[in-house]
């Protein structure tokens, strides 16, 4: 409880951080015995171009489908789900085994027929955007454990190992990656870029820089870049830390 009105929230012109002392689960529509929580939008300011929210399933419940021509990228942070998908010789929903666990993911190419089920209850990171052709071919499924081997050296520096979870190629229109610091690495400098970015916090804590503010950041949080923030992370404590973000890629801007 805050009840002086504190929250450690904020929104600015072309960044937000979105502590969880400001939720407000709801029921996803379309989805049966689920509450979610948008933490990015297309209605923020500035229109991001994707979305990231939290999937809360409960015992029984049932995904629904992405809007036409969106994709989906889904993060299994606690929980056991089912993954149900549409058979090209029967038309049929069959289930892919084995369930999704703690730290697997599985990305959906838009207009993809799937169905996510859970029996028990589960917590997932989801983010969607609208899919933007590129040179004519199209998305493949991609599944797997976003946890799987060590991760490369971020620029060098083995104390901040990346794993990249999606295909580079010009098939693809949205990056997703797994960003592990241990305590005191950092960016090697302040980053400005055209991508945006939706980051959420996994485990850890440290200090965020978003273009001249700097904010305490732990497991939990939330936060979107917009182009051309200047951006910077430092992880501290005595825990490693992960984010797990989203960024656009392979697009001509003009386009």
């Amino acid at each position: 409880m805050h009840p002086l009105g504190q929250t450690r929230t904020t929104i600015q012109p072309n960044h937000a951080f979105i502590a969880p002392d400001g939720h407000v689960p709801a029921a996803l529509p379309g989805w049966k015995n689920t509450e979610g929580i948008y933490l990015i939008s297309p209605r923020m300011r500035n229109a991001p171009q994707f979305s990231l929210y939290i999937a809360l399933m409960e015992a029984g419940s049932k995904s629904a489908m992405p809007a036409k021509g969106v994709q989906r990228f889904v993060y299994v942070q606690s929980g056991e789900v089912a993954l149900q998908l549409l058979d090209a010789m029967s038309f049929q929903m069959h289930d892919a085994e084995p369930a999704m666990t703690a730290g697997q993911f599985a990305y959906f190419p838009a207009d993809t027929e799937h169905t996510l089920r859970c029996e028990t209850a589960a917590k997932l990171i989801i983010f969607e955007k609208a899919y933007q052709a590129g040179d004519g071919r199209a998305p493949e499924r991609v599944s797997g454990d976003a946890w799987a081997g060590d991760g490369e050296p971020f620029m060098g520096d083995d104390a901040a190992r990346l794993r990249v979870l999606l295909p580079t190629d010009e098939r693809y229109d949205m990056a997703v990656n797994l960003f592990t610091f241990q305590p005191g690495a950092a960016l090697p400098f302040v980053e400005t870029h055209i991508m945006e970015h939706g980051l959420y916090l996994l485990e850890g804590q440290g200090v965020y820089r978003l273009d001249e503010s700097w904010y305490p950041i732990q497991a939990g949080d939330a936060i979107w870049m917009g182009p051309y923030n200047p951006q910077w992370f430092a992880a501290h404590g005595k825990t490693q830390s992960t984010y797990i973000y989203y960024k656009d890629v392979n697009r001509d801007p003009l386009a």
